[in-house]
């Protein structure tokens, strides 16, 4: 196991919508960062759950130093 991996009964899944509110985006973008696999993301019938911890990594590397 990976050192920023936790047990599956650790990790906090959010909805789309939450995600959206969290990076402030609408909820078509977050859709579509998991359609084009930026985003990881588990399919819970016909909606999508997204790790936490995964959103935090997504937005930490996707991080510009502008000058």
């Amino acid at each position: 196991m990976a050192t920023n991996e936790r047990p599956l009964s650790e990790v906090r899944f959010l909805t789309v919508a939450e995600v959206a509110t969290v990076m402030r985006v609408s909820k078509m973008t977050v859709y579509r960062l998991v359609h084009n696999g930026e985003l990881p993301a588990v399919r819970v019938g016909r909606s999508f759950r997204v790790p936490e911890q995964a959103v935090h990594d997504y937005l930490r590397d996707s991080f510009v130093e502008t000058a």
